[in-house]
Formats: structure tokens, C-alpha cells, sequence
């Protein structure tokens, strides 16, 4: 499975009465029936670790992008129109500021050692706390709840896995616990986050900024209000797609598929 597709449905299940394991690419498996496939004994692959070095590079470039406001500032420096540059067009400082990261699995930790290089105090909220040693090593405090988080940061970032209990995660009470100028950014699932409350709280000033490389849908339909907006930065969900973690993420969904047919132990087996 590439890109989600084909989707992996009944219909599909019963018309391939041989099918032993499906290969999915990228490390989300809110597209896959787990159930659905276990009941037809169908084992499932996926590619998690391959990709969070460069997700978490991209996390970090967009809180970049969006706190220097890097696309605003290209816009004026290759407009036509441009005649002088603006001495008070400025942004946001990311050294010494206050990251916040929801969910801390491979890549939010991979986040956070990126940030820590910046000098950022670093909050996290998981459904399980990190030892105090993965701690120590990027100097993480642990917030049990997620609006100690919210509250306190700078900037929040999303990289939580997209569950019943993720959905939505980030809606309307969140973002109004958020600081007026916090900027939010998502690489997880777009459906982690209440979309229409975010353009609300965007509209309204409730926060500073968005920069997202997922959305609901994607791509988004092209008169929603966010792609007309300023301080919102979207990237076409690119946090694995380089050209070496693409080639390695097929080179394990086909290591994955080998190792079903041969009836061996399967890496990145989800069970």
C-alpha cells in the first residue's frame, strides 16, 4: 500500500482468497481495519522508523518557515511590486523559546533533540512517560496534562498517532488555552486536529500561527479560507519523502512481504 491505496476493504479481502500479508507504507495505520484484516488472517506490515529522522526534520523546519515567516518574506522579495523592504516586517524568535510536542515517540523525541540544539525549553505530553534518562538527554519535562502544555508553550507541535482517542484531539478549549501568540504545527494526521476551530481561532487571534504538512482532506478543496491565510503555512504531507527514506521505506515494506510469504518473522509487524 502506497499512499493508503488500494483501500483494504471487505470487498478486496474476498476477492483475494490468497492474500497473506499487506506492506503499508509511512508509519500511521488509521487507514487499516486491524480487525477486519486479523479476521481473514492477514498479517500487516508498516515502515515507522524509516521516517522519523526527516518528519522530524520537517517538523522543525516548519516552526522555522512559519516563526520567520519565510514564505510571507519570499513572497516580498520576488514580487514585481516590491520597491523597498519593509524595516518593520519582523518574526518570531524559535532559540530560547518554549516547545511543546504531543506525542513523544520516535518522532517527537527526534523533534526535541533537534530542538534542544536551539536552546528550547522542551514540554511533552504522551500517553506514556519517557525515563528519566530519555529525558535527561534533551532535557524534556513531562506534562500529564496536556493543558499544562498548551498553556505554557510557545509553540506546539503534533506528532501523536491518529486513534479514536486522537481525534480531534486539538479543538476549540485547546487552542483557546494557548497562548495569543503560539504558533501550532502538525505532522501527524489531519483529523488529530478540529480543522474549522482551528480557522476560527486563526481568524480570531486566538493563536499567532498554523504551519501544517497534513490536513483534512488532502489536499485541502480549494476555496477553504486557510489557503488564503497569511500566517498558515501548508506543505503537501512531505515529512517522509526524500529520496533516500522513500527508497527505504520500499526497500522494508518489501523485506516485510518476503519475509510473510516465506512464513518468517515479519518486521514491523503490527500486531
Amino acid at each position: 500500500m502506497w499512499y493508503h491505496k488500494p483501500v483494504i476493504n471487505e470487498e478486496l479481502l474476498q476477492s483475494l482468497p490468497n492474500l497473506k500479508i499487506v506492506a503499508s507504507s509511512g508509519a500511521g495505520i488509521d487507514h487499516l481495519d486491524l480487525n477486519l484484516l486479523s479476521s481473514y488472517g492477514v498479517k500487516v506490515s508498516n515502515t515507522p522508523l524509516v521516517v522519523s529522522t526527516d518528519t522530524a526534520d520537517l517538523g522543525m523546519a516548519l516552526m522555522l518557515a512559519s516563526s520567520r515567516r519565510l514564505v510571507e518574506g519570499h513572497q516580498i522579495a520576488v514580487s514585481p511590486d516590491t520597491q523597498y523592504f519593509p524595516a518593520d516586517w519582523l518574526g518570531t524568535e524559535v532559540s530560547g523559546a518554549t516547545l511543546g510536542i504531543v506525542g513523544m515517540g520516535n518522532i517527537g523525541y527526534k523533534v526535541a533533540e533537534r530542538a534542544k540544539a536551539f536552546n528550547m525549553k522542551i514540554l511533552y505530553h504522551n500517553r506514556n512517560r519517557r525515563n528519566k534518562e530519555e529525558e535527561s538527554a534533551i532535557g524534556a519535562i513531562y506534562c500529564k496534562k496536556i493543558d499544562d502544555l498548551l498553556q505554557q508553550s510557545d509553540f506546539v507541535l503534533l506528532a501523536v498517532t491518529l486513534t479514536p482517542q486522537t481525534h480531534k484531539l486539538i479543538g476549540k478549549r485547546e487552542l483557546k488555552l494557548m497562548k495569543p501568540t503560539a504558533t501550532l504545527i502538525n505532522i501527524s494526521r489531519g483529523l488529530v486536529l478540529d480543522q474549522d476551530a482551528l480557522v476560527e481561532a486563526l481568524q480570531t487571534k486566538v493563536i499567532k500561527a498554523a504551519a501544517l504538512d497534513v490536513t483534512y482532506p488532502e489536499p485541502l478543496p480549494r476555496d477553504h479560507p486557510m489557503l488564503k491565510m497569511k500566517n498558515v503555512i501548508i506543505t503537501p504531507h512531505i515529512g517522509s519523502a526524500t529520496k533516500k527514506t522513500r527508497r527505504l521505506m520500499m526497500e522494508n515494506m518489501i523485506e516485510s512481504i518476503q519475509a510473510g510469504l516465506a512464513g518468517l518473522p515479519i518486521p514491523n509487524e503490527i500486531l
